[in-house]
């Protein structure tokens, strides 16, 4: 076998481990009930508007794309995980949003170059392994003049806090894979978009987290809901040890952000226009 067959492989077999995670848990339950206003804002700071052509890659369960399509946007929601775009597509229709869903992935994009007004992701792309054939899948579908916008957990707020507690006990990243939380960074994410855009404006902002009362309800909750920490102890699960350990890191790190029942948790907020050239 050629190594472009192997490498070919290889990362189709990593899509499958990816997809089969976030199928895991109730992520459309975390979406819902601990960040749903993070899709709202994105929708704002990126100017969507009726009638606009708009794609929300990684869309999961709708986050973005719903609220967008609420607007009267035309909207294609894409994304990896089949049960995520069903969850998705109950939630639209509860909601009286009309939309498409479409199993798409992030890194190779069924759509023409520069066939959207707007490009979004809301804590989505972030988890595409490979974080610079994402950054030109996301500029190319754009079309000149239009805007990309991402919402994405840094690494020094509580998430990427959260995924580096839960490192030691994940299994390796395969070879290539970046971590999730660099595209938090704005050094970083301006690196991958590069000269292809132009106003590109990154800031840090918070959101308001009420549902937990205390630092084991949020570890129990994402235990059960969050495919990312379900995925890490069910590969630790022979080892109680590990297990502990984890439990009591996870814990530690939610009751350092916890007050009063309330936790902010850090995201980077990236608009940026595709430039003309």
């Amino acid at each position: 076998m050629s190594e472009a067959n192997e490498a070919d492989r290889a990362d189709q077999a990593l899509k499958a481990k990816h997809r089969a995670m976030w199928a895991l848990g109730d992520y459309p339950r975390v979406a819902e009930q601990v960040v749903a206003e993070l899709g709202g804002e994105l929708v704002r700071q990126t100017g969507i508007r009726p009638g606009d052509r708009v794609l929300d890659i990684a869309a999961g369960s709708g986050n973005a794309a719903v609220p967008a399509a609420l607007l009267g946007a035309d909207v294609v929601a894409g994304d990896l995980t089949p049960e995520l775009l069903e969850a998705g597509r109950r939630l639209a229709e509860e909601r009286g949003a009309r939309l498409e869903w479409r199993e798409a992935d992030a890194e190779a994009l069924p759509f023409a170059d520069g066939e959207f007004d707007t490009v979004m992701s809301c804590v989505g792309v972030m988890f595409a392994p490979h974080h610079q054939r994402t950054a030109d899948e996301l500029v190319r579908v754009c079309r000149p003049g239009g805007v990309v916008g991402l919402i994405n957990w840094t690494p020094e707020g509580f998430i990427g806090q959260m995924f580096s507690a839960m490192r030691p006990y994940a299994p390796p990243p395969p070879p290539g894979a970046q971590p999730p939380p660099l595209w938090g960074d704005p050094e970083h994410v301006s690196e991958l978009l590069g000269d292809r855009v132009t106003d590109l404006d990154a800031r840090r902002q918070t959101v308001r987290v009420d549902r937990f009362a205390a630092p084991e309800d949020f570890r129990e909750y994402f235990k059960t809901c969050y495919g990312p920490t379900i995925a890490v102890y069910r590969f630790i699960a022979d080892d109680p040890d590990k297990v502990g350990a984890l439990d009591t890191a996870l814990a530690e790190l939610a009751a350092k952000h916890l007050a009063d029942g309330v936790m902010e948790w850090e995201y980077l907020l990236v608009t940026a226009r595709r430039s003309d050239a």
